[in-house]
């Protein structure tokens, strides 16, 4: 699959995982959802969904470290900078050849453009939060946001997937 592609297939799993309503019980749910799939693949993920950047669920699964947790930190201030998923911001900075430092004047030790950030997005009202997940290669952290997202939101009927690289 090529970059663009990739870009085009983004929009179209941001534009599709969509809710109708975010709350605390909503983010419990997805977060127990991410944690059982991670359990079950025994993945070495950390797991964090925030709303106007109030943390509802955070969660470490054994085998990951605290630099997880400044991916997720980094990856979280892509999203809500930017209002979009964090792979797509890199893929946008990797089509174009640019740096993301150079082109936004905004500091690596702040921001990643790495995939498993993911805006989450209110119909109607646009990106109210952020679930992130670090742990794996970034197409790995980004498909496992969107295929727990795709199943929580009855979306499975519905090609959300990333052909492999």
């Amino acid at each position: 699959m090529t970059i663009d592609q990739d870009l085009e297939q983004i929009a179209l799993q941001e534009r599709t995982l969509q809710f109708q309503r975010f709350d605390s019980k909503v983010a419990w749910e997805l977060g127990t959802a991410f944690q059982a799939v991670a359990d079950k693949r025994q993945l070495p993920v950390v797991i964090d969904i925030q709303l106007h950047g109030y943390p509802l669920f955070s969660y470490a699964m054994p085998g990951t470290t605290p630099d997880n947790w400044d991916w997720i930190r980094r990856k979280r201030n892509v999203v809500m900078r930017y209002h979009r998923s964090s792979y797509a911001i890199g893929l946008k900075h990797q089509r174009a050849q640019t740096n993301f430092h150079a082109a936004t004047g905004l500091d690596l030790k702040d921001y990643a453009t790495h995939g498993g950030g993911f805006p989450i997005l209110l119909i109607g009202a646009g990106c109210v939060g952020t679930i992130v997940i670090s742990g794996l290669p970034q197409r790995d952290d980004h498909m496992l946001v969107v295929s727990v997202l795709q199943k929580y939101l009855l979306r499975t009927n519905e090609n959300l997937e990333l052909d492999p690289p």
